[in-house]
């Protein structure tokens, strides 16, 4: 491995950093996008059956906005009719609302720079090979220099050239695949976690609504 990244010369290097970044990138956002880590199934049926009687104890509230993003969207609402007992749906929903787009942001991160390396990855190697024609050029006009009692250039700088091309070329692509691959995996689970909690708050909305009605 070693022996190849000296034959890919020094554009190898920043196709080496994006390979690490995106790595942990994809490693940092499989933890992060787990269910339960977003949207465990039985949240907000819990969350509905612990209200039904009357608002929960502020220590209620804070473990459930600990839970989860989908917890923090259905504590923020609790956390409104609380502080505003004759909150209207309307504010209510703009409160879920507000911290619905906070866990949609929250979600989204470190995709764009994902993406931004399953972009850049293809150029970078495809400098690498500029690079490595410059190489084989050059090797081919030292050799007319001299003379032409060789009747060739240089093999070795000629072999270097060429192995520069091909492995900048190959290692841009072997980063970009994947890396685009989960990006786009990456992206559909955040919508669809995104549309859970929407349609989540929804129903809780209604659930507070009627609550709200019932206070004196």
């Amino acid at each position: 491995m070693f022996s190849i990244i000296q034959a890919s010369g020094w554009p190898i290097w920043p196709l080496i950093a994006c390979s690490i970044a995106a790595l942990a990138l994809i490693i940092e956002r499989f933890i992060s996008l787990q269910t339960r880590r977003v949207a465990p199934p039985k949240l907000l049926d819990e969350a509905i059956a612990v209200t039904a009687r009357g608002l929960p104890a502020p220590d209620v509230v804070t473990q459930l906005e600990q839970n989860s993003a989908l917890g923090e969207v259905l504590a923020s609402g609790i956390r409104q009719l609380v502080s505003q007992p004759r909150s209207s749906p309307d504010e209510i929903r703009a409160a879920m609302e507000g911290s619905g787009r906070a866990m949609a942001h929250r979600l989204e991160k470190y995709l764009n720079a994902l993406g931004t390396i399953a972009s850049a990855a293809p150029l970078l190697g495809l400098l690498g090979t500029v690079v490595g024609m410059i190489e084989i050029f050059g090797a081919q006009a030292g050799a007319g220099a001299v003379g032409q009692v060789a009747g060739g250039g240089n093999p070795a700088q000629l072999a270097h050239g060429i192995a520069m091309a091909l492995y900048n070329t190959a290692f841009g692509l072997i980063i970009a695949i994947p890396s685009l691959f989960f990006w786009k995996y990456f992206r559909s689970r955040v919508d669809a976690y995104v549309l859970q909690l929407e349609l989540a708050s929804d129903r809780f909305l209604r659930h507070l609504a009627q609550l709200g009605q019932r206070k004196p």
